[in-house]
């Protein structure tokens, strides 16, 4: 599977993406989150929303979105409820008296949105998509002109990890294929850069899942197997945090073939219903 990639972006100042988007990245860099968590500003018929302002603990980038915004703000918008993505929210919310929007299935507990969306509501300039499986909360946004702002249902930079229970495979590979259906031209992801022309990209995520499934149907069906020995056999990850997102992503396929009637759990141990 080919990714993108880009030269570590300037921190601290937001830089043109497209007409009336503008993206800053936060300093938040890891193996989950490439060079950080893209906020995006919009310049709407509504005013200037901030969309995924970033996470709660990366100070400088809360000064650098209120010192950008000033007094323009109209309002924050959340994709999903990860920390990466939501975090500031709230204080950004606190300085400037602005609504938070997110989805009516926002997960988090602890904060209520002010205002929810719902699929096919229109925010500003975007339609809201409800697009589940990464989060069961995710949201992306779609401008008439074929831009979609994409959180992390697709990345540029890597494939989404789908974490249960939150997380749902069968709804991520739907969620894929309504893009593809969508054929929309330009998406603007929640990590990594901007891509063009999208819908070849996004047919080799889902033929990547798929194939993933293959994989796993093929390797249970010889021999009953626990998702951490799938992980190692299939994915080869080294790194700690990839291989546990390996792992995490056979669960969530396991579950979903399991839904399907096609594979089963004794003792932790995974195999065929053949």
């Amino acid at each position: 599977m080919h990714f993108y990639h880009e030269p570590e972006p300037a921190r601290g100042e937001p830089a043109q993406v497209a007409t009336d988007v503008m993206r800053a990245v936060a300093d938040n860099p890891s193996e989950m989150t490439y060079w950080g968590t893209n906020t995006y500003f919009l310049t709407t018929s509504q005013g200037l929303f901030v969309v995924d302002p970033g996470p709660a603990e990366d100070e400088k980038h809360l000064a650098m979105v209120l010192a950008f915004v000033g007094e323009r703000l109209a309002g924050i918008v959340v994709s999903h409820h990860h920390s990466d993505h939501f975090g500031l929210a709230p204080r950004i919310k606190a300085a400037t008296g602005v609504p938070v929007y997110a989805s009516s299935r926002f997960a988090d507990d602890t904060f209520w949105p002010d205002v929810l969306l719902n699929d096919g509501d229109v925010l500003a300039d975007y339609q809201v998509l409800h697009t589940p499986g990464h989060a069961s909360d995710h949201l992306c946004f779609a401008r008439e002109d074929g831009l979609v702002l994409t959180g992390d249902h697709v990345m540029t930079w890597n494939s989404s990890i789908v974490v249960l229970p939150d997380g749902d495979m069968a709804d991520y590979c739907v969620q894929l294929q309504r893009m593809i259906d969508r054929d929309d031209g330009f998406y603007l992801p929640g990590h990594g850069p901007p891509l063009a022309r999208p819908i070849p990209y996004v047919s080799r995520l889902l033929r990547h899942r798929q194939k993933r499934e293959e994989e796993i149907l093929k390797a249970v069906g010889v021999r009953a197997m626990s998702p951490a020995d799938l992980a190692r056999s299939l994915y080869r990850k080294a790194g700690r945090h990839l291989a546990w997102a390996a792992e995490r992503n056979v669960e969530a396929h396991l579950h979903k073939l399991e839904r399907e009637g096609l594979v089963r759990c004794h003792d932790g141990l995974w195999g065929t219903t053949g």
